[in-house]
């Protein structure tokens, strides 16, 4: 290969696009919807990880609703997923009481009354995403994090 051919290699690899357009397309997302209306500002606010094989940030949660309580199988609904939707304690989710502060932003972003639920969503291999919602003014509120358990 003669330097010309060389530089112009060269020339061609440094102008190539490297934002990675087509990559982001072909990567597989893992997670549901979990926003159509406007998000509480509390929820905004908490930068809380759900400690897993990989700790993940808390992510906020606002799912328009008409009911005054939400269910496994309406948030499945809400959540547009195939996979089972299970409601656990928050006893068992958190039983040693290290997300209290995801608990009382959840409850606040509910209008502070409201009841605050814990939901499992099994996802894909070892993937499964938690769910900490209440519901106010016509709407599901909370904080979802996603959880690697092998």
């Amino acid at each position: 290969m003669s330097d010309a051919d060389y530089e112009a290699f060269l020339n061609k690899a440094s102008n190539a696009d490297t934002s990675g357009g087509d990559v982001t397309a072909q990567s597989k997302s893992y997670g549901t919807k979990s926003v159509n209306t406007a998000v509480p500002k509390v929820l905004e606010e908490v930068q809380e990880y759900y400690v897993s094989d990989a700790d993940e940030p808390f992510e906020p949660v606002a799912l328009e609703f008409e009911g005054d309580a939400i269910t496994a199988g309406e948030l499945k609904k809400l959540l547009s997923h195939g996979e089972e939707v299970e409601e656990i304690s928050v006893k068992d989710w958190d039983p040693q009481g290290q997300y209290n502060n995801v608990l009382e932003a959840v409850k606040k972003a509910g209008g502070g009354g409201g009841e605050v639920k814990v939901f499992r969503v099994d996802l894909e291999g070892a993937r499964t995403e938690y769910y900490v919602v209440g519901v106010a003014e016509g709407k599901v509120v909370g904080l979802k994090a996603l959880s690697v358990e092998s």
